[in-house]
C-alpha cells in the first residue's frame, strides 16, 4: 500500500470518527431541547405562563458556573462586552417567544417549526460570516425546511386541536427562529474565534439581567398567582437541568462544524415531542392504533442512526393501508415532515466539510481524491466579522 494511500485511509478514518462524534454529541443537545420542552410543555398545561422566569433560572445556573471558572482564570475579556450584551438580548427574545408559543399551539409544532432557523442560519452565516456553501447543502436545507408547509397546513384547522390558537403560536415561533439564528451566528463565531467559557458566562450574565428586568414588569402578577407545589418546582428544576446542558453542549457543536449542522441536529427533538403526544398527552390528532405505536417508535431509533427516506417511505406505505381516513387526520402530514427531515439532514451532513481535516490534506499536500463528496469552501470557516 503506497504513502498517499495510507494517507487517504488515514484521512477518511479520522474524517468518519470526528462526524460520529459530532452526530452524538448534536443527538445530546437535541435530547436537552426535547427534555426541556417537555418541562414547558407541563408547566403551561398547568396555567402558568412565565418564560422570562424559565429563562432567568436557566441563566442564572450558568452564569453561577462557568461565571465561577471564569473568575478563576483571572482572563481579561477576549471580546468587547456590548457585543455579549446584543448576543445575551437576542437569546432571551427568542426563548420569550418560543416559550410563549406553547400558550397557542402544541409541542409537535414548537419543535418542528424551530427548523425555521436552519434558513436565517444560512442566510446570515454567509451575509456575516461569508460562508459558502455547496449546492448539495442547500438542496439538504431545503428539503428539511420543505416539512414546515406541512405542519402549517396541519394547523390550519383550530378543531383539531393542540392549542387555542395554532397560527398564531406558529408566527410567534418563526419569529423566534430569528433571533435563535442572530444569537447562534454570534456564538459560532465568539466559540471558533474566541473562548467558549467566556462565551456561555456573558451570554447568560447579560441574559439573567435581561430576564431579571422583564421578570419585574411583565410577570409580576403571574408569579404572585402561582400555587406552587413540589410536581410544579420539579418541572422548574427540570427545566433548568436541560437547557444548561443544550447551552453547554451546545457551542462544542457550534465549534467543531457550524450553526447551520447545529440546528439540522436539534430536528431529531421532533421525534421525540411524537412521543410525548402520543404516550403522554394522548391527544387524538395522530388517530394511530395501538399497534402503529410501535412502528413510531422503531422511526425515531432509526432516525437517530440517520435514516434513509425509502426506509421512512416503507413504514408510511406500510401504515396507511390499514387507517381510516377523516379530515383530522391532516396531522398525518407530520410524519412526512419527518421523512422530510431525514432526508435533508443526511444530505447536509454527507456534504459538509471537515475543516480540520482538511487542513491537514493542505498541510501534507495529500489528493484531495480522499475527499469525494461536494464539500463547503475552505473560506466557510474564516469568519470576516471583527469585534
Amino acid at each position: 500500500m503506497s504513502s498517499s494511500s495510507s494517507s487517504c485511509l488515514w484521512i477518511n478514518r479520522q474524517a468518519m470518527a470526528r462526524t460520529s462524534f459530532l452526530l452524538f454529541l448534536g443527538q445530546a443537545v437535541s435530547l436537552s431541547l426535547a427534555i426541556s420542552s417537555f418541562a414547558i410543555s407541563l408547566i403551561t398545561n398547568q396555567g402558568v405562563h412565565t418564560p422570562l422566569t424559565l429563562s432567568f433560572f436557566t441563566y442564572m445556573a450558568l452564569a453561577f458556573v462557568y461565571g465561577s471558572i471564569m473568575l478563576y482564570r483571572r482572563h481579561k475579556l477576549m471580546v468587547p462586552w456590548y457585543w455579549y450584551v446584543g448576543l445575551g438580548l437576542v437569546d432571551v427574545l427568542g426563548n420569550y417567544l418560543v416559550t410563549k408559543a406553547y400558550e397557542y399551539t402544541s409541542i409537535t409544532s414548537v419543535t418542528i417549526l424551530d427548523c425555521w432557523t436552519i434558513a436565517w442560519a444560512i442566510i446570515l452565516t454567509r451575509l456575516v460570516l461569508g460562508t459558502r456553501y455547496s449546492v448539495w447543502q442547500f438542496f439538504g436545507a431545503g428539503v428539511c425546511l420543505a416539512g414546515l408547509g406541512l405542519v402549517i397546513l396541519s394547523d390550519s384547522n383550530p378543531s383539531v386541536g393542540g392549542g387555542s390558537k395554532p397560527l398564531y403560536g406558529d408566527i410567534l415561533v418563526i419569529a423566534a427562529t430569528v433571533f435563535f439564528a442572530m444569537s447562534n451566528i454570534g456564538m459560532e463565531f465568539c466559540v471558533k474565534k474566541k473562548d467558549r467559557v467566556e462565551v456561555v458566562t456573558m451570554v447568560s450574565v447579560f441574559g439573567m439581567l435581561v430576564t431579571a428586568s422583564g421578570m419585574s414588569t411583565l410577570e409580576r402578577k403571574s408569579l404572585g398567582s402561582i400555587s406552587w407545589s413540589p410536581q410544579l418546582v420539579l418541572t422548574y428544576v427540570g427545566n433548568t437541568i436541560a437547557s444548561f446542558m443544550f447551552y453547554t453542549l451546545g457551542p462544542f457543536v457550534l465549534k467543531m462544524s457550524g450553526a447551520t449542522l447545529f440546528n439540522l441536529s436539534l430536528l431529531t427533538s421532533d421525534m421525540w415531542a411524537v412521543l410525548i403526544r402520543l404516550f403522554i398527552y394522548k391527544q387524538q390528532e395522530f388517530c394511530v392504533k395501538k399497534k402503529d405505536r410501535v412502528e413510531v417508535v422503531t422511526m425515531v431509533s432509526v432516525f437517530g442512526m440517520l435514516v434513509t427516506a425509502s426506509g421512512m417511505a416503507t413504514l408510511e406505505r406500510k401504515n396507511l393501508g390499514s387507517i381510516s381516513w377523516s379530515p383530522q387526520l391532516v396531522n398525518w402530514l407530520y410524519y412526512s415532515a419527518y421523512a422530510l427531515v431525514a432526508v435533508g439532514i443526511f444530505i447536509y451532513s454527507k456534504t459538509e466539510r471537515d475543516p480540520e481535516i482538511t487542513q491537514v490534506v493542505e498541510d501534507g499536500n495529500t489528493s484531495t481524491e480522499c475527499f469525494p463528496l461536494i464539500e463547503e469552501n475552505a473560506e466557510s470557516r474564516n469568519g470576516t466579522l471583527v469585534l
